[in-house]
């Protein structure tokens, strides 16, 4: 393999050291705000600052091949630039959507050159899990005996998606995901630069959270408000409706449709067979296509019922089972005996409301990892950063109840589902009260 990179072939330019790169004016504004030294960084202290792995290393002024791994827009590209400026080595990028063995061979075959002449390569490999295996190989001997100091960057898995000889070669460190202050403080950088966004302080609290920890799109909306020349502050929904682009609404000229269909699962609701069934009957008399109102009863019976009766989605879907085994007339027996079952069952719609909660919820919190206790770790590099230490597993426990944290850390425990004291989930509201209380005597 190392025969195969050394053949002697044009070189790949190195950049220049990051202080002295100056961006385009016209450039994009994620580009004009790259951090000009490692102090800058933001998000990543747990590595960059003194007591951090790269920290360490720069203050030594020795570097280790590493691979970084985190999510976009957390700085993977901007560190390995920072890191060749603040030790005084070359520079030479190359992502691995773009370049293959001919690219490699001209970053090997410079580097040694290089090396020969007294200067040191750092090779930052973008999009690193893209090489196949056997291109991974290519890397070892060069990273071995020192011919460039490798730097990957992925945001994949690297236990999955680099091969073992490659990682037991570089360290792999991990990037997070930036909060909600560290993009608080990228938005500050850029109205340094641009001025004041246009937006009330909520929506700028909303376009924060809408960027799910990625610096790089943050940027990248700021500036798309930045060249819109807004007349004057959006608020949050007047920012969600310019960022979006909503799919025009189709609209059905057949309003007795919709109003049939509308008072079907009100009657419904309303614990009303009779008109129930008259409004039902009603559609299929006039054509309405019964697989039509067999998904709406479905729909009903996890909307407005739920875990108060957890037979009434059952019934509905067989009922869609026996229309389709039977057809019509015989199978539309069995969609009234559905509407039936559904107007005269216990309602509840706390399964409902704790889908739109914790949806908000989890659009809000974005990609918050889950405690390290509760990740499996096939791998051995998964293990040695504490996937499945501490599991506690619930059937050892007093009851077959640990009582454990699940939530992700810096995350409070939240309540979405809140049973009602009506039908099945009179007994589900008296379980979870006494986990509840478990939890609480456990804690």
């Amino acid at each position: 393999m190392a025969d195969l990179f050394a053949d002697d072939i044009p070189p790949i330019p190195a950049s220049a050291s990051a202080s002295q790169q100056e961006p385009r004016a016209d450039a994009p504004l994620p580009d004009r705000l790259r951090p000009r030294a490692l102090s800058d960084v933001i998000g990543q202290e747990h590595l960059t600052g003194p007591e951090g792995v790269i920290g360490r290393m720069v203050a030594a002024g020795k570097l280790a091949s590493m691979i970084l791994w985190g999510p976009p827009g957390t700085g993977k590209t901007s560190i390995a630039r920072l890191l060749a400026d603040a030790v005084g080595m070359r520079f030479v990028s190359i992502s691995a959507v773009f370049s293959g063995v001919a690219e490699l061979k001209k970053a090997f075959a410079e580097a040694d050159k290089m090396a020969s002449a007294g200067q040191k390569t750092l090779l930052f490999v973008d999009e690193i899990h893209r090489f196949n295996r056997a291109q991974q190989d290519g890397f070892l001997p060069f990273v071995e005996r020192g011919t460039v100091t490798l730097v990957g960057a992925t945001t994949e898995n690297p236990s999955f998606a680099l091969n073992a000889a490659l990682l037991s070669r570089a360290q792999v460190l991990i990037l997070e995901r930036l909060t909600g202050d560290a993009l608080g403080a990228l938005l500050t950088r850029a109205e340094t630069l641009e001025g004041p966004l246009p937006l009330t302080a909520d929506a700028r609290a909303a376009l924060v959270a809408s960027a799910d920890g990625d610096g790089r799109f943050l940027l990248g909306q700021a500036e798309t408000l930045y060249n819109a020349n807004l007349p004057a502050p959006l608020s949050p929904a007047e920012l969600g409706a310019f960022l979006q682009r909503r799919v025009a609404v189709y609209d059905k000229d057949r309003d007795g449709h919709y109003n049939l269909i509308s008072a079907l699962h009100k009657s419904l609701r309303g614990s009303d067979p009779q008109a129930a069934l008259y409004y039902m009957a009603r559609m299929l008399t006039a054509g309405e296509e019964p697989l039509y109102v067999l998904r709406r009863l479905v729909r009903f019976a996890s909307e407005d019922i739920g875990l108060a009766d957890p037979q009434a989605l059952v019934q509905c879907l067989a009922a869609k089972d026996a229309y389709d085994f039977l057809g019509s007339p015989e199978g539309e027996l069995a969609i009234v005996q559905a509407c039936l079952y559904l107007a005269t069952a216990p309602k509840s719609n706390a399964a409902y409301a704790a889908q739109k909660s914790a949806f908000k919820a989890a659009r809000e919190t974005g990609s918050l990892m889950p405690p390290a206790n509760i990740l499996n770790a096939p791998t051995k590099l998964m293990k040695d950063i504490g996937y499945g230490e501490g599991y506690a597993y619930d059937h050892n426990s007093e009851e077959g109840f640990s009582g454990d944290n699940y939530w992700p850390e810096g995350m409070a425990a939240m309540t979405f589902y809140e049973p009602v004291e009506r039908g099945f989930e009179r007994k589900v509201r008296e379980r979870i009260a006494y986990w509840d209380k478990l939890r609480t005597e456990r804690a």
